[in-house]
């Protein structure tokens, strides 16, 4: 199983941030083909921590206006939270 056909990038919010600090819980922006089992095994074979529980969630992307007024939708995507095992941490720059 290749990671990089799983994970996107990290998602680093204020939100997020505080998630990781103090339940932690990492978010992932993931492919749409991507599932908890995968997800799992690549932040385990990628960060070398332990996965206890991964929550996934399908965002619709938002509807928007150009600069002409013409209607345009953004991006769909998927995001992954997700949990370690206590003790386990992943090191984000």
């Amino acid at each position: 199983m290749n990671a990089n056909k799983v994970l996107k990038l990290v998602r680093m919010t204020e939100k997020s941030s505080k998630q990781s600090a103090e339940l932690g819980q990492y978010t992932f922006e993931v492919y749409p083909s991507a599932t908890k089992h995968t997800v799992s095994l690549a932040v385990e074979q990628t960060f070398k921590v332990t996965v206890k529980r991964v929550n996934i969630q399908n965002y619709r992307g938002k509807n928007k206006k150009s600069r002409t007024g013409q209607p345009t939708i953004g991006s769909d995507y998927k995001k992954a939270i997700v949990t370690l095992k206590s003790g386990d941490k992943i090191e984000l720059v």
